[in-house]
């Protein structure tokens, strides 16, 4: 990847010195402050690193589809490790942002010491389902409008966080307001061409490392893939908590507490694995 090359916007905060890198991966429509209730907590045990993806945030939005497939994302994830130093690194995706993690956790098993993820659909269900076709290929036409079309079918997606109804008000408007600054296009393309492919279903029996899903019980629409996981992955610790598809906002306070305590005890497990080169 050449220096002029498009790169995702990261913050890396300040943390434990001797705690590993955590690499947090939101989902669609949102933006690195979806961990905004998490970092103080995970900052005593690890050092948070949160992405913007493509088209959030302060991420641009490439015209390139190729930028847009999970192996080129998996490279902008190396690319941050690589020049963080770090040898090995823990993973903490939601939602979309968790077919993302999880399926680095696949590709580079030697690059990670554990990982954590939330309810994700896009992970766990069929790839079938995220097929562009239907309503779903109306929707990412919608975002692929010229001018303020795109940002008024932006505005009306049913995930758009201003619909969020379980979440603190403050942080439901700040996630709104970095909503409606989104690039339309790079959601219709991370639609497009991410999102068919983040599907791990058929071969997350094959992770190396600790798992933690947090799930939250409230999404009803998710709960028969927390079912089926035990079969999929066995070994994966689930902590149930009471919150919906934003449970580590909807729940931070059990968030908050199982995920240092996970981390910490994976980092102590892993003898000989230091997280520096």
């Amino acid at each position: 990847m050449s220096a002029e090359a498009p790169r995702l916007h990261v913050q890396i905060h300040a943390g434990a010195a001797d705690g590993p890198y955590v690499f947090m991966v939101h989902g669609l429509l949102s933006s690195l402050h979806q961990w905004d209730a998490n970092l103080a907590a995970i900052a005593q045990v690890a050092r948070p690193v949160v992405f913007d993806l493509w088209g959030h945030g302060r991420s641009p939005a490439p015209q390139d589809p190729s930028m847009y497939a999970i192996e080129a994302l998996h490279a902008q994830f190396e690319q941050v490790r690589e020049a963080l130093g770090a040898q090995r690194v823990v993973l903490c995706g939601q939602s979309f942002g968790a077919g993302l993690t999880l399926g680095y956790a696949l590709s580079f098993p030697k690059r990670v010491i554990a990982q954590i993820f939330t309810n994700s659909n896009s992970a766990l269900s069929p790839a079938t389902r995220f097929e562009v076709s239907g309503e779903r290929l109306a929707m990412v036409t919608a975002l692929e409008q010229d001018g303020d079309a795109g940002r008024v079918a932006l505005r009306g997606l049913r995930i758009h966080p201003s619909r969020a109804k379980r979440i603190d008000p403050a942080i439901r408007d700040l996630l709104a307001r970095e909503a409606d600054l989104a690039d339309p296009r790079g959601i219709a393309r991370l639609m497009r061409y991410t999102a068919p492919r983040l599907s791990v279903i058929d071969r997350l029996g094959a992770t190396a490392c600790p798992t933690l899903l947090v799930n939250g019980r409230h999404e009803a629409v998710f709960q028969p893939l927390r079912e089926r996981l035990p079969a999929l992955l066995p070994g994966c610790q689930v902590v149930d908590l009471n919150g919906g598809h934003a449970v580590n906002i909807e729940a931070a306070a059990g968030f908050n507490e199982a995920v240092p305590a996970f981390i910490r005890a994976s980092v102590q497990t892993n003898t000989g694995a230091s997280t520096r080169s």
